[in-house]
């Protein structure tokens, strides 16, 4: 008799929480039935932007031999670093004001080991020579001439990085000087990968080359372990696409991944994390047409997902069903 007493006490108290908040306790079970009928799947990749169905494709003849995240993400991002008709990533992309292409990339592995340069010149592969700051020296970042000087010192062959088209781009540019990112278009961009292998790990990587005719020396989120890119083995990763002024001021994938880490999933992780931006932009009456910002994002499980602040961005996911570019929801439309 007290148990049946204990239990309609029970069910009297969760009827009072439900009448009270009746919309919060909905979209709490259904977000745990989503979470319940999710089935765990890796491994997974997941990229920004349309070139990232090659570079899933390039990093899937690792995951899918039973290799690892790192290795599946610096190769899967260097196909894209070498395409000169990418022009916001590695060889061909655009310069800045000066006519200097300077490229920037980090990466990240399981156990939160970390290599970053930024302002890197002449190297076609900076996510390369980011990896080998991870595993040849006791530093994390290595920044203009002494990532140059590093570089050569490990066998990275010394090139022009900028081709005739972008150069044409950069002296009609000169004409009038005018500094103003477009949204969507792909001269303030990145690729970032992020990807869950076969045996339950994870590991990122981020590479571009900035903004276009960008100031000589600016450095945006892309290099920088916490903001452009994150992962925590024990929770998920993230990565961050568009004006990376505005993911520094946040830490932006940090904030993501953290936001998984308190039980949120990775699709509203990346909104929370978008949303603060926007608030961010709007306190300093800051251009929110002007500006876009894209997180993609991945847990332990293989479920992910991505959020942006304007439409336009799109970002490409890969397992072993398929390889399918996906159109992210946003907060402005």
């Amino acid at each position: 008799m007290t148990k049946r007493r204990n239990f309609i006490k029970s069910g009297l108290a969760l009827g009072v929480v439900v009448a009270a908040n009746p919309l919060k306790s909905c979209a709490e079970s259904i977000e745990k039935e989503e979470e319940a009928t999710f089935q765990e799947r890796k491994p997974v990749v997941l990229s920004t932007w349309r070139f990232g169905i090659e570079a899933n494709e390039e990093a899937w003849k690792v995951l899918g031999e039973s290799g690892s995240a790192l290795d599946a993400v610096e190769r899967g991002v260097k196909l894209v670093e070498a395409d000169p008709n990418e022009r916001s990533v590695g060889y061909g992309g655009r310069p800045d004001r000066d006519g200097r292409v300077t490229l920037d990339a980090c990466i990240m592995d399981h156990n939160a080991n970390i290599g970053s340069v930024a302002s890197l010149e002449h190297i076609k592969h900076p996510v390369s020579v980011a990896r080998a700051v991870m595993e040849q020296t006791p530093h994390v970042m290595l920044v203009g001439d002494g990532a140059l000087q590093f570089a050569l010192e490990q066998g990275f062959p010394k090139e022009n990085l900028l081709t005739p088209e972008s150069e044409a781009e950069w002296k009609e540019w000169l004409v009038n000087s005018e500094y103003k990112p477009i949204v969507n278009i792909e001269n303030h961009d990145t690729i970032g990968m992020i990807a869950l292998d076969e045996h339950g790990n994870l590991s990122g990587a981020c590479t571009t080359s900035g903004m276009a005719f960008k100031m000589h020396g600016r450095v945006g989120d892309s290099p920088i372990i916490g903001a452009g890119l994150y992962v925590d083995n024990e929770v998920g990763a993230a990565t961050a696409t568009g004006h990376g002024e505005e993911v520094i001021r946040v830490v932006g994938a940090h904030l993501v991944v953290h936001l998984m880490r308190q039980g949120k999933s990775p699709q509203a992780a990346c909104k929370e994390a978008v949303e603060l931006i926007k608030h961010k932009l709007e306190l300093r009456n800051g251009n929110l047409e002007e500006t876009q910002i894209g997180f993609i994002a991945l847990n332990k499980k293989g479920e992910h997902g991505a959020y942006a602040l304007n439409k336009g961005f799109n970002y490409a996911v890969k397992d072993a069903e398929g390889n399918t570019l996906e159109d992210a929801e946003s907060l402005r439309h």
